[in-house]
């Protein structure tokens, strides 16, 4: 007799796509100790093993080829305190796929490290570079070292080397207590950079980072709004992330597309740690513990092959969960449309339980302009 098929498989399915996004620690480590930071062991040299990454790529290898190149988001700690060696054996493993189209890296840095032969590698290898400052000086001022020094001047030497090498890069700024009140004069110092894109992500309660006050809901949706006015006055200025998916949505309903727009499905989003660890759904619930679902890890690719450890993934109590969370949302929010259910990461971190939908995201960041709903890593 055959086995009946199970519902959370099922609803699994109904809710996420395959992968086309992956995040890869290379390194736990960071040469920065920004005083927001979400990540528990950036302190702690754990590297990755160019074994890992061989069962990564051997794992993309078996991914149906959708016309599209999967995204390897390099992703710390700092990405590039791995040396350039050891990045390029890393890199390696995945050089047969890159070439046939199948894959396309992109690194988040903070761009202290970026030098010559950095930038020769980085163009080698087509990676794509999105470096984390988060405005001028005075805003950027949580950003320092290991020894408390601003970093700064580092990171726009960094970026100088980049724009020397014609190396094409985006921008993610954490909007803090400062930079919510000044979105202006932090979009014109960012587009001053030559960037080809920005994205904000509103500082939060997140991992270990939960001593400090967030901006408000208030705050946050004076922010957008003034964001928005400030990209219709400037046109030719870099793309705004968050405008820029808000404005996808509004032209593919306003247009007649809206069966385009719900046909489309969430990314699992697999992040690999640096010792081959997978957490599902948002990058920043690894390393993270919690009493209910322990670790969050789904397995480990040096153990079980990713795409058994995906089979997998409606079994896992978090993601039920969740998955009961986007039931919720879909039922009573009615900005569910176009936020599709934020992340994982944020439900669990501001509300402390996967299912709950009472506190959602629009109410951090404003109606249907929530920073926090748009998927990937963040830093």
């Amino acid at each position: 007799m055959r086995a009946r098929p199970s519902p959370w498989r099922a609803r699994y399915q109904q809710r996420f796509a395959a992968p086309q996004t992956l995040v890869v620690q290379p390194t736990t480590w960071c040469n920065l100790d920004c005083q927001y930071c979400y990540l528990p062991f950036r302190k702690l040299k754990h590297q990755m093993s160019p074994d890992v990454a061989e069962a990564l790529a051997q794992a993309v290898a078996q991914f149906d080829d959708s016309g599209h190149p999967v995204g390897v988001v390099w992703h710390g700690g700092e990405p590039l305190a791995v040396g350039q060696q050891n990045f390029q054996a890393l890199l390696a493993p995945f050089e047969g796929l890159r070439r046939a189209g199948r894959v396309h890296h992109y690194v988040q840095t903070n761009a202290t490290l970026i030098t010559e032969t950095w930038c020769e590698l980085l163009a080698a290898y087509d990676v794509r570079v999105g470096v984390s400052i988060d405005g001028p000086a005075a805003l950027n001022a949580e950003r320092v070292d290991l020894r408390g020094k601003p970093a700064f001047d580092r990171i726009l030497r960094g970026i100088t080397q980049l724009r020397e090498h014609g190396i094409p890069f985006s921008v993610i700024s954490v909007v803090g207590a400062l930079g919510i009140a000044m979105p202006e004069e932090l979009l014109e110092f960012l587009a001053s950079l030559g960037g080809h894109s920005v994205g904000f992500n509103i500082e939060e309660i997140e991992g270990v980072n939960t001593d400090r006050q967030p901006p408000t809901a208030v705050q946050a949706e004076e922010f957008w709004r003034r964001t928005l006015t400030w990209s219709s006055e400037h046109p030719g200025a870099p793309a705004v992330r968050e405008v820029e998916r808000l404005a996808e949505y509004l032209q593919l309903i306003r247009s007649g597309q809206r069966a385009a727009w719900e046909r489309r499905r969430l990314d699992p989003i697999p992040t690999v740690s640096s010792k081959g660890d997978v957490v599902l759904l948002s990058p920043e619930l690894a390393d993270t513990a919690a009493p209910e679902y322990g670790d969050f890890v789904a397995g480990n690719i040096l153990e079980q092959p990713l795409a058994e450890i995906l089979r997998g993934a409606h079994r896992l109590r978090y993601v039920r969960d969740f998955l009961t969370g986007l039931d919720g949302c879909e039922a009573e929010c009615e900005f569910f449309d176009f936020c599709r259910g934020a992340q994982a990461g944020n439900r669990y971190f501001e509300n402390g339980d996967l299912r709950t939908w009472l506190l959602c995201c629009w109410e951090r960041a404003g109606p249907g302009m929530a920073t926090n709903c748009c998927p990937g890593p963040r830093r």
